[in-house]
């Protein structure tokens, strides 16, 4: 049996961190963990970096590895000027950033603060820098609770940072972009009755998060259902090709219940999350079939033919 291939970029990493005086492993390939000063153990996802490393030189290896290991260490540093997370909340600069779930492995999670929003994502805070992010460790909420960390990001995500919604017809169907140039556009899900009443959205909404940038939006109404379905999928699927970051080409069904009845910044401070559900739709126009890719996808089109029979 042969050995292993010698990891010479997870190596370069380790050893960078080490001359800084940090305890860092590899418990996974992309995966580092570290532990600070204080005894706390975090990990950081390296998928992208090992990515950009291994575009590059052997002999240029050290100094990548240096420098991202500097940045790493300052980004902790900043962090650590903090007395608590209050001084965070009152600070304004947590935000809300989605995930796809192979984000973050299940160390990750456990170490976090992070929480799933639907099938297939999750939410997590971050701590905003003028140059950089970085995920909030839960042991860094010293007594703040999950709910009021959500809840300051998801404002701070809202209301400090620009955005702009606009609609338009693609192919004779509706659809509403929520953008911005940031990466905490996905928490205006968490306030889509700002951009649909709820009271006229009886089928709710197909939903999309694409890239970090957008939220896409189609109300489910007298445009023929199969159509949009068609036309999202379409369009979220250029979207999560041509992003950066890309999150996930996955449609759900946004329908308005409890999370909507209640006053915007309590819902927001909750702990609870918009009712979303994967949906999807196979077309096959030579063989004029279609099929549903989720048992929620059928009872979505049945509530719809039930009104709009074919």
């Amino acid at each position: 049996m042969s050995a292993p291939a010698p990891d010479i970029i997870g190596d370069a990493l380790l050893r960078a961190f080490a001359e800084r005086g940090m305890a860092a492993t590899l418990p996974q390939p992309d995966t580092l963990r570290l532990t600070l000063p204080d005894g706390t153990a975090t990990t950081r996802d390296i998928a992208e970096w090992r990515r950009y490393a291994g575009r590059n030189s052997r002999a240029d290896l050290p100094g990548i590895a240096a420098q991202y290991a500097e940045q790493t260490a300052t980004m902790f540093a900043r962090s650590a000027t903090h007395s608590d997370t209050r001084n965070l909340l009152d600070g304004e600069r947590l935000r809300l950033r989605l995930y796809p779930d192979e984000a973050l492995t299940p160390e990750m999670r456990s170490a976090l603060v992070t929480r799933p929003l639907a099938p297939g994502l999750l939410e997590t805070v971050v701590v905003d820098y003028p140059d950089s992010l970085m995920p909030l460790n839960r042991g860094e909420l010293d007594g703040v609770t999950e709910e009021a960390a959500f809840g300051a990001a998801l404002e701070a995500s809202l209301d400090r940072e620009e955005h702009y919604s606009r609609t338009d017809d693609i192919q004779g169907v509706p659809i509403m972009h929520v953008g911005g140039t940031h990466r905490y556009v996905g928490s205006h899900v968490h306030v889509l009755s700002r951009y649909v009443d709820p009271a006229a959205a009886r089928y709710g909404a197909l939903v999309a998060f694409p890239i970090p940038e957008y939220v896409v939006v189609h109300v489910i109404g007298p445009v023929h259902l199969f159509a949009a379905f068609e036309t999202m999928h379409e369009l979220v699927e250029r979207h999560f090709q041509a992003g950066e970051k890309a999150i996930t080409p996955r449609l759900y069904w946004w329908r308005p219940g409890p999370y909507e009845q209640l006053p915007e910044r309590q819902a927001l401070h909750s702990g609870q999350v918009p009712a979303l559900v994967p949906v999807g739709l196979k077309v096959d126009h030579q063989e004029k079939s279609i099929q549903p890719t989720t048992a929620e996808t059928d009872q979505l089109i049945e509530l719809w033919l039930r009104d709009n029979p074919m």
